[in-house]
């Protein structure tokens, strides 16, 4: 295992998953430009050693599954699950004799190694201590042109509950403002929020810590969906195999990894006005808009000698945070197995879903409604409780198959009786929810039936739509899915339910089952993009329905505005796409960056999908002109 950021980086090079960029990269959207194009080619891990300040910046280390195993000390990802199944195996079997107990005590010992502890004295974290607090002295960068500014996108939040004492350490943006504030966007459900409130009403000042670096198993750890309580610090001695030593700061009363590379120390003022923050090019690959959140102002910067600052970019999928999502999938299988539904064989969460927007689920299936029960589990469960869209099948289905998934589809399906709607917390972030953070759900039980026909996939022909219909620009079939999608040009209201009772009185709907609208400028034969599309632009409960008890559902998959859809919650997000002058910028200087072969911008490929240069829809209507 590595002892810290720069033992990674060591290890990394050794495997020859490194590169080194020695020329100036500007941290103002050029390093962020270059690391999506290496993320989106499974490219290596990047170190830019010469940002305009004394750090290098590291991006892309948890990139791949590789580096992701290297993170958490193992060669498979599955290995984690199995360790967490076997430990409560030992710690729940009958113990009927004393040495049946006297045999735990090396298992309580080995718990126990894993547990943080406090030590005297200063870390490594603190050998330098900033002289006055300048955030402007890191290399804070600037992710997409339409950013509000430059953000913190790796920080470990440490908060602490003023009535338990219990620790807790989040993930949350920063938005910098001023060389001693930023932004702190953590959303209602989360935990440091929760925090928040209890200060606030105790009319108390609120301290708060934020770590960068240290073992990038702590990075983990920050995103992992622990439940409420539990110190992550516990997950990450558990992922490293022996405890993670904490310091105390020097301006507050907070603990931090003695092994950080910077600590930023600071507080809340719970009295205070919050602050307007973002835009933001988000993990969904829309832009979050602004929105107000609270200031953390800074009161100490220390960091170790010989830093190195890490950062990640999130957009359009597949970024780095995909990885650490699929770690998420594998390591916390075995809790929802041995906690909640025991029934449930494997989890597969799609990159194209952005970890919430649809869940795959494998399940031994052995009574009628199994599969809703595991919905409803789901749906009740921590972080789970956002899952939009949730996929259930049984064990004859390789929920990580393509083919698998389509033929379970194709065959289990029944419309609209596996259909099952719901509604509840939604993602702060799902900007489809007509309601601020509650939208719909739909679930699909693709379970085999005890009593079902068989269905296949029969070549079919459609009418030519695009003939038919002058605002249907596209259209393609996917024969084994049985989905017919539609490229349209919105130009009249609830235009798309129109269409849609229009298309029924033609379709043969025994061979369509799903019909797809999405805005034509998608490219409508990538479907990876076509999928995360629409998952991201659906609320279940008002964007997918049945006309005339037809067996054919339509989802409305296209952007949404107040004019054509009656969306009235506000303004509808941009998707995140690089300037063309930073594209050009980094074409021109590719060479003497010497970055390897030549990998063209991924926003080339996306940017007929952005209505303007800004990072909402400006207009109500969406007939306007396009990007080139």
């Amino acid at each position: 295992m590595h002892n810290n950021l720069s033992h990674f980086i060591e290890i990394l090079e050794q495997k020859n998953e490194l590169l080194r960029i020695s020329s100036f990269v500007n941290p103002d959207l050029e390093i962020a430009e270059i690391a999506d194009r290496f993320i989106k080619n499974n490219g290596k891990a990047l170190l830019f050693e010469n940002t305009g300040t004394q750090f290098p910046v590291l991006i892309n280390a948890m990139g791949s599954e590789q580096r992701m195993c290297t993170v958490l000390g193992v060669n498979h990802l599955d290995e984690i699950q199995n360790d967490i199944q076997s430990l409560f195996t030992q710690a729940t079997e009958p113990k009927n004799s004393l040495l049946d107990k006297m045999q735990m005590l090396p298992l309580l010992g080995k718990v126990a190694s894993w547990l943080p502890k406090k030590k005297k004295g200063r870390g490594d974290c603190q050998q330098v201590v900033m002289p006055e607090p300048n955030l402007f002295k890191l290399p804070i960068l600037k992710c997409w042109p339409c950013d509000g500014g430059k953000f913190i996108t790796l920080p470990l939040v440490h908060t602490v509950d003023p009535y338990t004492q219990i620790t807790n350490v989040g993930m949350y943006r920063m938005q910098v403002f001023d060389k001693n504030l930023t932004g702190m966007h953590w959303h209602l459900h989360k935990t440091g929020a929760k925090h928040y409130q209890a200060y606030k009403q105790m009319g108390k000042r609120m301290p708060v810590s934020v770590v960068l670096g240290g073992d990038p198993a702590y990075t983990y750890a920050a995103t992992a969906p622990l439940p409420e309580g539990i110190d992550e610090y516990i997950l990450a001695g558990f992922l490293r195999k022996r405890k993670v030593e904490l310091v105390k700061c020097l301006t507050n009363d907070l603990y931090v990894p003695a092994d950080a590379d910077f600590v930023i120390e600071g507080y809340i003022d719970t009295a205070e006005d919050w602050i307007l923050e973002g835009p933001f090019g988000d993990h969904t690959g829309f832009y979050s808009l602004p929105d107000y959140y609270p200031k953390f102002h800074v009161t100490c910067i220390t960091h170790k000698k010989n830093a190195v600052y890490p950062a990640t970019i999130v957009g359009i999928p597949p970024q780095e945070d995909v990885w650490m999502g699929k770690a998420t999938e594998r390591i916390f299988l075995a809790p929802i197995r041995l906690l909640l539904c025991p029934e449930v064989m494997d989890i597969a969460m799609p990159a194209e879903g952005v970890f919430h927007n649809l869940v795959l689920i494998k399940i031994k299936n052995d009574f009628a409604g199994q599969a809703r029960k595991v919905m409803n589990a789901l749906w009740g469960a921590g972080q789970m409780m956002f899952s939009k869209i949730l996929m259930v099948f049984d064990e004859e289905t390789d929920i990580h198959d393509y083919n698998s998934v389509a033929k379970a589809i194709c065959e289990n399906l029944t419309l609209p009786h596996d259909i099952y709607f719901s509604k509840g917390p939604a993602d702060v972030l799902d900007h489809a929810a007509t309601t601020f953070a509650l939208g719909g759900k739909i679930g699909f039980d693709l379970c085999r039936k005890k009593v079902h026909s068989a269905k296949t996939s029969k070549e079919t022909t459609l009418n030519d739509f695009q003939n038919i219909f002058p605002e249907i620009k596209s259209q393609k079939y996917i024969s084994e899915l049985q989905v017919l999608l539609l490229g349209i040009e919105k130009n009249k209201e609830n235009q798309v339910r129109k269409l849609h009772a229009d298309i029924l009185t033609t379709l043969p709907v025994e061979q369509v089952r799903f019909v797809i609208y999405i805005n034509h400028e998608v490219d409508i034969d990538d479907l990876p993009i076509v999928l995360w599309f629409v998952c991201n632009n659906i609320d279940p409960e008002n964007d997918c329905y049945f006309m005339d008890n037809i067996p054919c559902m339509a989802v409305d998959g296209t952007a949404k505005t107040n004019q054509y859809d009656h969306f009235s919650r506000g303004e509808w997000p941009n998707v995140v796409v690089s300037s063309e002058e930073t594209i050009q910028t980094v074409d021109a200087r590719w060479e003497s960056l010497k970055l390897g072969g030549f990998l063209s911008s991924p926003s080339l490929k996306y940017r007929r999908m952005s209505f303007g240069k800004e990072a909402k829809i400006l207009r109500s209507v969406l007939d306007i002109i396009f990007l080139p």
